[in-house]
């Protein structure tokens, strides 16, 4: 997911810290000649001279230049620049009338002529910050992906964390726009290499950005959406969590509301595929990502694998008897359970000796007095899985249900539909069942009394 960003939500003050247009104005039209020629002992005089500075041809170019600063509607500003561009094509100040064009064009809210312009001026100055400026921007919000529009979007980033301070910006200025364009070209590098496929170089360009800049909820996902890409097991949590971020900011700097819902959709599905069925664990991930543009330290989403593991390691911990009979229940509901049975719990001694005996819950029993077989519950207590088969004679009592029972016999038979193990057991391998209620001790014969 892209979204198109606002030149004017994303620009920094480039304007007045490098002067749009700033000679625009401000320099003198051209000298008549004969007025060259009265000066020129003057000029004779003075030390060498500097570096050229750009002249008017004539009072006429002047007067257009000085009418385009003036002019405040954008509309009417363009049509003095196209009068100024079609009369002097060649004007020793084209490069302040591209700015001013760029200007123009950022004001008519039109960015396709703003990155044409963008390039033209960088053509006339290949250190231009506002060109390279402009085409960082603009290349990324318009979404330019050819060949030649990455290459030099590519090259103008490079240039700007190079960039010097030009001569005619203050110090402060260059200050407070520096950081905005290192910001900048780390977006944009990092983008170029996402369109290229070059998704480590991508993951290391968005993770510098972030650091400079964590509110960019745009970069989240895109840092994101380039670690899954690589498609390393181990990183999975890394990308999750940077979509989540990407899905629950909502600070400045946030995604459009209906862009992070959907966005928060795609972390749900993809969340609960690889963890599983969590909703408190999902809510925590998005609060955590909405307060933090990284993971914590050791931060990682443990896998529906794992989980398993996990809860099956602190369940043998807890409960070796139960852990012990799901993991047998395991292997009997899989395809090959009936196979399993017979060649590996037929006639065998379940659980094995040095395990702890199975406990489950009676559930029925036949007969009602005195039973033979009983009927139990292992994982739920209220579902038939279990049947005892008691092969040395009856049990004492009667049959109630819900009492707890452990056992230990030798599996004779199972069914896969309805699942059902039957065992056979002797009485002294079943440990829970009611002893049988002591004799009644018989009364003493009182003696009768002497004959008469």
């Amino acid at each position: 997911m892209r979204v198109q960003l606002s030149t004017a939500i994303v620009a920094v003050a480039i304007s007045s810290a490098f002067g749009v247009g700033s000679a625009v104005g401000q320099s003198q039209p051209a000298q008549s000649s004969q007025q060259t020629q009265q000066a020129q002992p003057t000029q004779q005089a003075q030390p060498p001279a500097q570096e050229k500075k750009p002249q008017w041809k004539d009072t006429a170019e002047y007067d257009l230049g000085q009418a385009v600063a003036k002019e405040a509607d954008p509309k009417k500003k363009l049509e003095l620049l196209n009068q100024w561009k079609e009369k002097y094509p060649n004007s020793d100040l084209n490069e302040n009338r591209l700015e001013s064009y760029l200007g123009t064009y950022q004001a008519l809210r039109d960015p396709a002529q703003m990155l044409v312009t963008a390039k033209d001026l960088l053509a006339v100055n290949p250190k231009n910050l506002q060109a390279m400026y402009w085409i960082n921007l603009l290349t990324v919000s318009q979404n330019q992906t050819s060949p030649e529009a990455l290459d030099l979007a590519q090259k103008s980033a490079t240039a700007l964390l190079t960039a010097e301070k030009p001569a005619t910006t203050p110090e402060e200025a260059w200050k407070a726009s520096k950081p905005q364009l290192e910001i900048l070209a780390h977006r944009t590098l990092g983008w170029v290499a996402f369109q290229k496929k070059a998704y480590p170089e991508a993951e290391s360009e968005f993770t510098q950005e972030l650091k400079l800049n964590p509110a960019d909820a745009q970069v989240s996902y895109w840092l994101g959406t380039v670690i899954l890409a690589q498609k390393k097991p181990e990183r999975q949590s890394d990308g999750l969590y940077q979509i989540a971020r990407a899905a629950a900011y909502d600070g400045p700097g946030a995604l459009p509301v209906d862009p992070r819902k959907q966005i928060e959709q795609y972390v749900q599905k993809v969340y609960t595929t690889f963890h599983g069925n969590d909703p408190q664990g999902l809510q925590q991930l998005l609060q955590t990502a909405k307060a933090n543009a990284f993971p914590p330290a050791n931060f990682e989403i443990l896998s529906a694998d794992k989980v398993a593991e996990e809860k099956e390691r602190l369940l043998g911990e807890t409960n070796p008897s139960l852990a012990f009979w799901l993991k047998l229940k395991t292997a009997l509901t899989a395809p090959d359970g009936v196979q399993y049975f017979d060649s590996g719990m037929k006639n065998a001694v379940i659980p094995p000796e040095g395990r702890p005996a199975l406990k489950g819950t009676l559930i029925s029993g036949k007969p009602e007095l005195r039973p033979t077989v009983l009927v139990l519950g292992i994982e739920k207590g209220d579902t038939a899985e279990v049947t005892l088969k008691v092969t040395d004679g009856p049990l004492s009592g009667k049959v109630e249900p819900g009492r707890v029972i452990e056992f230990r016999g030798v599996a004779s038979a199972f069914t896969p539909t309805p699942f059902m193990v039957t065992f056979e057991i002797e009485k002294k391998n079943i440990t829970g069942w009611p002893a049988p209620a002591p004799a009644a001790k018989r009364a003493p014969v009182r003696k009768g009394a002497a004959k008469k």
